[in-house]
């Protein structure tokens, strides 16, 4: 049988890397080869690393954040607006936005946004807990920050009905994001500004 590498142990190792997102069978090979270069060392804390973080990686109770904890440091930072909720579609948008420097309140990660051809619903994402939230009657504000796709912008709408009985403020970012774009390839200095100049969600549609 011919194999197109030397070694099966090298072919599933770069079959396994070429499976992420992002890493071609090129790039995965080329990852491979330098793990064998280094010391056992690297490749046994490498391994460690990744185990451990699919075995003990938490996710934040109150906002639904990766953590090592039950809360994650944005949570149980007490410097933080608890009166402000910024929303967002995964974790790296926390990351996006936090890198702004711009906004001090609280996350919550909804886990994606409402799209039908993906079968991704309402009851697929973290609403129902940011409803509970909401209805503490501490919460004054509630920031839209999701994609600014058309997904991202039925997700809006939906949530802004949602949390309408509880008369909070909700707003969303400036459009200072482009149409089409997404949070986390947003830079930084347009994505502050959009923060800064958010506006109400009101405003911007029509019931």
């Amino acid at each position: 049988m011919n194999r197109k590498y030397p070694s099966a142990l090298l072919e599933n190792a770069v079959n396994e890397l070429a499976a992420l997102p992002g890493i071609g069978r090129k790039t995965a090979l080329r990852l491979a080869l330098y793990m064998l270069r280094r010391d056992a060392g690297y490749t046994s804390r490498l391994t460690s690393a990744l185990s451990a973080l699919r075995e003990e990686v938490k996710y934040c109770r109150e906002c639904h954040n990766i953590c090592d904890e039950g809360h994650c440091s944005i949570c149980a930072d007490p410097k933080r607006d608890r009166s402000l909720i910024c929303v967002v579609e995964n974790i790296r948008d926390v990351m996006a936005i936090e890198n702004t420097a711009q906004f001090h309140g609280l996350y919550h990660v909804l886990g994606g946004i409402i799209s039908p051809m993906d079968g991704i619903g309402p009851a697929d994402l973290e609403v129902d807990s940011l409803v509970q939230r909401v209805a503490t009657g501490e919460i004054q504000e509630i920031m839209l920050a999701l994609s600014a796709t058309m997904e991202g912008d039925t997700t809006n709408f939906f949530l802004y009905r949602k949390l309408a009985p509880h008369r909070v403020k909700v707003t969303i970012l400036a459009r200072g994001v482009a149409i089409g774009d997404e949070i986390e390839y947003a830079d930084e200095v347009t994505l502050g500004r959009s923060i800064i100049n958010r506006v109400d969600f009101n405003d911007t549609i029509r019931l």
